[in-house]
């Protein structure tokens, strides 16, 4: 009962044809296949652009204590009102 059988898609179909017409679903599964491919490269971009920030911050804790500036607070004191 919860499954899709075969007439279920087809009558899904048929429904489709009648509301967009044959001429227009050529054009309409054209784009969608555009947005996907879309979608999937901004997806893929986004995931090594976090790849490559997690590799850089890692990088960045692998360095010496003594490669970071230090600022001693009582050597150089904050102003206050």
């Amino acid at each position: 009962m919860g499954q899709f059988s075969v007439w279920h898609w087809l009558i899904v179909a048929a429904v489709f044809v009648l509301f967009f017409g044959a001429k227009r679903m050529p054009d309409a599964a054209r784009g969608l296949g555009r947005s996907l491919r879309i979608f999937r490269s901004e997806v893929s971009q986004m995931q090594s652009e976090d790849a490559d920030s997690a590799k850089d911050r890692s990088e960045n804790s692998a360095l010496p204590a003594s490669a970071t500036p230090s600022v001693d607070p009582v050597a150089h004191p904050t102003k206050t009102l």
